[in-house]
């Protein structure tokens, strides 16, 4: 049962591979609405969310494709794309409560400065990490690696994390949520593309070959990341690398490859290629990177 202090309702605007898996996980203590696609919607709404691997069963979540209402006190979590979120945003303004907190749950950087720009300063907005690995398709995800989610330490971190654990997420409070988010991005910039391009599994971007590649991508970001004030360990690529090979899923950008989707890849290493310019520090390996990705982005 809900305690008083636990938020209302929880509502996950972009529920696909990752915004499943928790509005699933969540279920087990609070009403959540699942706000996704079509054929997904349609899918849970017939037998409910099926989730596998990691994490297993049947939850039967409420699921609609657009949002009409926030009753009080809600936890607004957003996974919809990066490209998507200021006008996904923009078009729930109107009905956004002040008691509202929000969760952005995504890749790219500043994502909650976009948010912030757009809605009332008495809304909480929380930027949050996940290392969660999960693939799916409508009505199905499959976990493939439950990870961890990191918040700032904050009262509104403080209750997202009191929330989550309830649930049985596994989610830490960090002091340094920059360097978190500077951390978790560049694994992102170099598995994620990676995987993307050579269309394979996340743990099949730590094979040797790729190392020299590896490294120059994280190392570009570590020099820029230091331009923006934001210090990350040299050990920082062999920290991905050992990552890499405990994740079996698609990257997400992989996925959306594969489905002939527009990927978050302006986001990722061509944010990474804007700040290099910015601050005058060489982003080659990224530039590439970014390049490659928007010519499969037009693969007909």
């Amino acid at each position: 049962m809900a305690r008083s202090e636990d938020f209302g309702n929880i509502i996950v605007l972009g529920a696909g591979a990752i915004g499943s898996y928790y509005g699933a996980l969540l279920s087990r203590r609070f009403s959540v609405l699942l706000v996704g696609r079509e054929a997904h919607v349609a899918a849970i709404r017939k037998r409910g969310l099926l989730v596998s691997g990691a994490v297993e069963g049947t939850f039967h979540v409420e699921a609609a494709t657009e949002l009409a209402t926030f009753p009080e006190s809600s936890l607004f979590i957003i996974t919809v794309k990066a490209y998507d979120l200021k006008e996904a945003v923009k078009a729930t303004q109107s009905i956004i409560r002040d008691d509202t907190t929000i969760l952005v749950l995504q890749n790219g950087l500043g994502n909650e400065v976009i948010v912030k720009s757009i809605l009332s300063p008495s809304v909480q907005v929380v930027r949050g990490l996940t290392s969660a690995g999960v693939d799916y398709a409508p009505g199905r995800t499959s976990v493939k690696l439950a990870g961890e989610t990191v918040l700032p330490r904050s009262p509104a971190g403080e209750r997202i994390r009191d929330a989550f654990v309830s649930c049985g997420l596994e989610t830490r409070l960090t002091d340094r949520i920059d360097n978190e988010v500077w951390r978790k991005l560049t694994m992102n910039y170099v598995i994620n593309p990676l995987s993307a391009i050579l269309r394979v599994p996340d743990r099949d971007v730590a094979a040797d070959p790729l190392r020299a590649l590896r490294e120059g991508i994280a190392a570009e970001c570590i020099a820029v990341a230091a331009a923006e004030g934001v210090t990350l360990e040299p050990t920082l690529p062999a920290e991905i690398t050992k990552a890499a090979v405990g994740y079996t899923n698609l990257s997400s950008m992989c996925q959306d490859i594969l489905r002939g989707s527009k990927t978050e890849i302006g986001f990722l290493n061509g944010r990474v290629v804007e700040l290099g310019r910015l601050h005058r520090v060489a982003t080659p390996f990224n530039e590439a990177i970014t390049g490659l990705i928007r010519f499969m982005e037009g693969e007909k």
